[in-house]
């Protein structure tokens, strides 16, 4: 159930059926089926089932009681079991291919659970997770009504609450329980080292989140759990870091099933084969633009790597005014959507906001913030940027996402035509509860997001074409550096010198990609330039069906309107509906 337990506390990129949008009948019998996965969800991990959107779980906290990892697996196995019944029932073809969507994903989780299991010491970072549990619900976006079952949820956190055991308390059982156990990895001293480094940011965010509301109350039980939670902290030093591995690399078998679980069917050795030609073939273009900006800017340089570094020290954006300068780029963004038409915007404004400290800490990159997946009654994603902080001399310090240059392609991935288009277009047209949230993986999602960028890049600034290329070139780069740091192909510190240097990366950015490639998320980043292929050739496919019958809006309008269906399932939809109705 890894895969269902960490929807709400890693915050993917998932929108599920909205109230605002009518259901066909077949989305209305496919979600009863989805429904008997969500009840499963209910019970092993309530704050991600109620970040989805399932009422009446706001109290409620994850399972970590004795005989977790074999009652969750006998849960998901029951659960395939009659949906499988139920495919053998079923006529209808669409919500067929939603309970094979449904028993695909149960039936990756479970062998994911196994392979976890019988390799790895389980570990826990609970100050992120108490931390997203309380955030969950002071959501500004949540109705006020629902803030004072945070109190009762951080009681439960707490062991204050009865039937209940310090929740920091029981993750110490579930690793301890696992020391003597012969042949276990440990997680990676980096991962927590670096989890150990941010806990007190986690621990006084949930301080801050409650103190910005008119709650009552609340002081002692917080003080209580966040001595349970230092305590705990103290406990990782003691016990984890010794346990933990030197080396990054997951076992071979785990990293592999850690690229499908994100929606990459290639093995590691294909996707280096295919990223480093596409690489290849985006610094080729980098490098013919680059003289076209200096000859504009006056600069006396034509080599790109340069002008990028001129770019950033010419257009920095200052902390109090980086929010008004996104929103300026994105309204510019929206110009070219609907005079190019490239895609049918929603009629309303698209959410930029700057995280808080604790968000920023658990969340460094710029991304989007769900909203409730479930039942959705007018909530919208929102583009969040991390914080700036300001030098005691007044300046800011500056990232790879605070220069002028910079904000155009992030704003196409992030908002519009990305992901905010993508997510939106879900909510209001109402999908099933399947293809909205669990058919989602990083290919289906991060896919889009790189393609929104290539579709709106002709159409932008000589600067803001560069950028779009050089993230382009960051994705390329990610398909064959994260498989070559997992099989040993490469050092951490090449990786990061080529990122800096041939990329024109920042020295934080690229440590934060280095990281992700070896113990935050390794296999993750590679998804977006596998996606981007698969949206790609989707494209060139189906304009070679439809010649002069294409219309770009009216096929990513359709494929928005699909939800989060992986490639293989996307391309069938558009080949055998899309298409067909395209003709003349």
């Amino acid at each position: 159930m890894r895969k269902l337990a960490t929807f709400s506390l890693i915050a993917v990129f998932s929108i599920a059926t909205s109230s605002l949008a009518e259901e066909p009948s077949w989305v209305e019998k496919s979600n009863e089926h989805a429904q008997v996965v969500l009840d499963v969800l209910a019970k092993l991990s309530p704050e991600g089932a109620g970040g989805l959107g399932i009422d009446g779980l706001d109290e409620e906290i994850s399972d970590l009681g004795p005989g977790i990892w074999e009652r969750s697996k006998q849960m998901s196995r029951e659960v395939v079991e009659e949906l499988k019944r139920r495919l053998g029932e079923e006529t209808d073809s669409k919500v067929r291919q939603d309970l094979g969507i449904l028993i695909k994903m149960l039936e990756d989780s479970i062998r994911s659970s196994d392979l976890n299991y019988e390799q790895m010491l389980p570990y826990y970072n609970v100050n992120q997770t108490v931390y997203y549990g309380v955030r969950s619900i002071l959501d500004p976006q949540n109705s006020r009504d629902r803030y004072p079952a945070a109190i009762a949820r951080l009681e439960k956190y707490a062991g204050i609450a009865d039937g209940h055991r310090p929740y920091a308390e029981l993750a110490k059982d579930r690793t301890a329980e696992r020391f003597d156990v012969e042949g276990l990895v440990g997680p990676f001293r980096g991962q927590v080292e670096q989890d150990l480094e941010r806990a007190d940011t986690m621990i006084t965010g949930i301080e801050e989140l409650l103190a910005g509301t008119d709650l009552q109350g609340w002081e002692e039980s917080y003080a209580t759990l966040a001595a349970q939670m230092r305590d705990y902290n103290e406990w990782v030093r003691a016990e984890i870091l010794p346990r933990a591995r030197a080396d990054y690399r997951l076992p071979v078998d785990l990293y592999e099933d850690a690229l499908r679980n994100w929606g990459v069917d290639a093995s590691p050795l294909d996707l280096i084969e295919q990223a480093t030609k596409g690489y290849m073939d985006i610094r080729g273009e980098m490098q013919a633009l680059a003289p076209l900006i200096a000859a504009e800017k006056g600069y006396d340089t034509t080599d790109y790597r340069e002008v990028i570094r001129l770019l950033k020290r010419d257009g920095p954006l200052d902390g109090d005014k980086i929010l008004d300068h996104y929103n300026a780029v994105l309204r510019d963004i929206e110009e070219i959507i609907v005079r190019e038409k490239l895609v049918t915007l929603p009629d309303r404004d698209a959410g930029i906001e700057v995280a808080s400290a604790a968000e920023s800490a658990a969340q460094p990159a710029p991304h989007l913030r769900p909203p409730r997946l479930i039942g959705n009654t007018g909530e919208y994603p929102v583009f969040v940027l991390p914080q700036l902080i300001q030098n005691e001399d007044g300046s800011w310090q500056q990232t790879d996402d605070t220069y002028e240059a910079g904000a155009w392609t992030l704003t196409a991935h992030e908002a519009r035509p990305g992901h905010e288009m993508q997510f939106s277009s879900i909510v209001e047209s109402g999908v099933s509860i399947t293809r909205a949230v669990f058919a989602f993986n990083s290919v289906n999602v991060e896919g889009w997001g790189l393609y929104a960028e290539a579709i709106v890049r002709p159409y932008l600034p000589l600067e803001g074409q560069l950028i779009s290329l050089q993230y382009r070139l960051m994705r390329a780069a990610r398909m064959f550096l994260d498989p070559m740091l997992n099989l040993g192909l490469i050092t951490p510190d090449e990786a990061k010198n080529l990122i800096m240097n041939d990329m024109a990366i920042g020295e934080s950015w690229a440590q934060n990609e280095i990281e992700r490639y070896t113990y935050r998320m390794p296999g993750q980043a590679t998804a977006y330039y596998y996606g981007y292929g698969k949206m790609q050739s989707l494209r060139t496919q189906t304009e070679l069906k439809l010649r002069d019958d294409f219309d770009q809006q009216a096929f990513h309008d359709f494929v928005l309107s699909q939800g989060m269906l992986p490639p293989h399932l996307l391309k069938d939809a558009v080949m055998n509906e899309f298409v067909p109705s395209q003709k003349n």
